[in-house]
């Protein structure tokens, strides 16, 4: 959490006999930082001025202390009723969830390498498979050129590695729900060689592709899941990071391949003699409800307590055509829970097949911003989270900042 804390220690001292006793009277101020961004409709609003600020907390008015109009790292313009020391140096993360690489991601990188990072900011690269950080002086040393071949070098490479179970599951998958969708239909010769084929009786193998492709969901359901703790602890780290944090997660959009519905609903209405069938075929598809395996509501506060933007860019690379299979979207729950993330802490959002556009727009909306101090009225350490809101007084403008932060 971006917050100031001065503490006025005064000592009393009073006389009792022979005894003495020190009485410490502590007064405890707590300053909260607050990264805001105003926009009407795409484009920043740059002339605001202290006055044009609301601030509440627990829905109760606070006094702004002060304001600052940031640019990247250069204070434009400040109103201060107090005096503080804005940190604004820069701290960039690219976080990359994607089961593939694209080109277009390292066209993406190649912006930002050379319009966007500068010898002065942090960077740190976090991969399917490992966490790299930028030298410090790299970019004064190294040509850019060299640098970005290396990233994108990292990221591919570690794409590729760090995702192959997660691949390999989802092309067993559809090989074997082309095998039960060509049973299903009596197309025995096209049966793909997942399993081989024999002069088994069509039931019988019908049944272990059946055996098999649950096992498959179940194995890529494990691999799915997202681990709560990696989140918390990425959280606590970032809180007390120096200087402004950017996130930008690069998640590409899933799809789970099904047995073709079509072929599944017919084979249904034809075998209402098999219930046992029938039962284990229509419930196949809970494996592919994925419930979220973690807290969001903690996770965003958490990150919201850390004052930190998250920007979710999301891949929305449209779905492969394979016969005999639907290639259904199960994206929207993770995309759900990682917005949510994003609107908390005042971070940017976009689905875009081009991850170019998408990665552009979310650092423009970063680079400008305010700052804003106040002091809460009746502050206690009692551990509960503070619900932030940030209003523009009788303007209409879009406004996104960080909700809130934990009390400590």
């Amino acid at each position: 959490m971006k917050k100031i804390i001065l503490l006025a220690c005064i000592l009393i001292m009073s006389h009792t006999g022979a005894a003495q006793q020190a009485f410490v009277k502590q007064s405890l101020v707590v300053n909260i930082e607050v990264p805001v961004r105003v926009f009407d409709g795409s484009t920043f609003v740059d002339d605001l001025t202290i006055k044009d600020f609301e601030i509440f907390e627990n829905g109760k008015l606070q006094k702004i202390e002060a304001v600052y109009l940031i640019n990247k790292r250069s204070i434009e313009r400040s109103n201060e009723k107090k005096r503080f020391n804005p940190q604004t140096s820069r701290n960039f993360f690219l976080f990359f969830e994607m089961a593939e690489y694209l080109p277009r991601v390292g066209t993406a990188i190649e912006y930002f390498m050379n319009n966007i990072i500068s010898p002065e900011d942090n960077l740190v690269i976090i991969t399917p498979l490992k966490t790299y950080q930028l030298k410090k002086k790299a970019l004064e040393i190294k040509p850019r050129k060299e640098i970005l071949d290396e990233i994108k070098g990292i990221i591919r490479k570690d794409t590729w590695q760090g995702n192959s179970e997660y691949r390999n599951t989802l092309d067993d998958i559809t090989r074997t729900a082309q095998s039960i969708s060509a049973l299903l239909s009596d197309g025995r010769e096209n049966i793909p060689a997942i399993i081989e084929k024999n002069d088994m009786d069509p039931d019988v193998q019908l049944e272990q592709n059946l055996i098999f492709y649950t096992g498959l969901l179940s194995r890529l359901e494990t691999l799915r899941k997202v681990d709560q703790m990696k989140l918390l602890d990425f959280a606590e780290y970032l809180k007390f990071k120096d200087g402004q944090k950017y996130v930008f997660m690069f998640y590409q959009r899933e799809f789970i391949p099904q047995i073709d519905q079509r072929i599944l609903s017919q084979y249904l209405s034809l075998r209402q003699d098999r219930m046992d069938w029938v039962m284990n075929i229509t419930t196949l598809n809970d494996f592919n409800r994925r419930n979220i395996s973690f807290d969001v509501k903690r996770v965003k506060q958490a990150y919201a307590d850390a004052s930190t933007s998250i920007h979710f860019l999301f891949i929305s690379k449209p779905a492969a055509h394979i016969p005999g299979v639907t290639m259904e979207e199960h994206s929207e729950d993770i995309f759900s829970a990682f917005r949510e993330m994003a609107e908390a802490t005042g971070g940017f959002i976009s689905s875009s097949y081009n991850p170019v556009s998408a990665f552009k727009e979310a650092l423009d909306a970063a680079e400008n911003y305010y700052l804003l101090y106040y002091s809460p009225k009746d502050y206690s350490e009692e551990g509960e989270f503070k619900n932030i809101e940030v209003r523009i007084k009788n303007k209409g403008f879009k406004i996104l900042h960080r909700t809130g932060y934990f009390a400590y």
